[in-house]
């Protein structure tokens, strides 16, 4: 799958892997983010090796990330989405959530699933709606795996 790489002013959304600054992602993921606090490098190194994933920088900095997981036919699961806090309110997420729902390797899915405890304002500009059935889900969830 070739990278997708475009520009808006000094910002720029890659899903190239060798820009990715896995330092930079780690500490957001694993200090500011509420559902993945503790999570090792490696998780996260391993994540993004076996993710489509979308980088935000201001010139070369790491400013904010996305990753999708997917089978390319059916579905994807989009998870990890941040926008670093100083670089919010400038509509940065809503280029980036624009920019993963275009992509070319993206097209024509069944469905698409997320989960965020405080997103959904965002998320619902693009579509996103609660479950319609939950009763039909299920899942397996240990909230505490980063924390043995």
């Amino acid at each position: 799958m070739p990278d997708l790489t475009l520009y808006k002013n000094d910002f720029c959304i890659s899903t190239s892997q060798s820009k990715l600054d896995m330092q930079a992602i780690h500490q957001f993921l694993s200090k500011e983010a509420y559902w993945s606090k503790g999570i090792p490098f490696n998780k996260v190194v391993t994540a993004a090796e076996k993710s489509l994933n979308f980088g935000l920088y201001l010139n070369e900095k790491q400013i904010g990330y996305a990753r999708i997981i997917s089978d390319f036919a059916t579905i994807a699961y989009l998870g990890d989405v941040y926008v670093l806090p100083e670089f919010r309110g400038r509509g940065l997420s809503k280029w980036l959530m624009q920019t993963i729902q275009q992509h070319p390797d993206l097209q024509g899915l069944r469905r698409w699933i997320l989960l965020t405890g405080d997103a959904h304002g965002l998320y619902r500009q693009f579509g996103f709606t609660p479950i319609a059935a939950p009763e039909k889900w299920m899942e397996l969830h240990n909230k505490n795996v980063y924390s043995k």
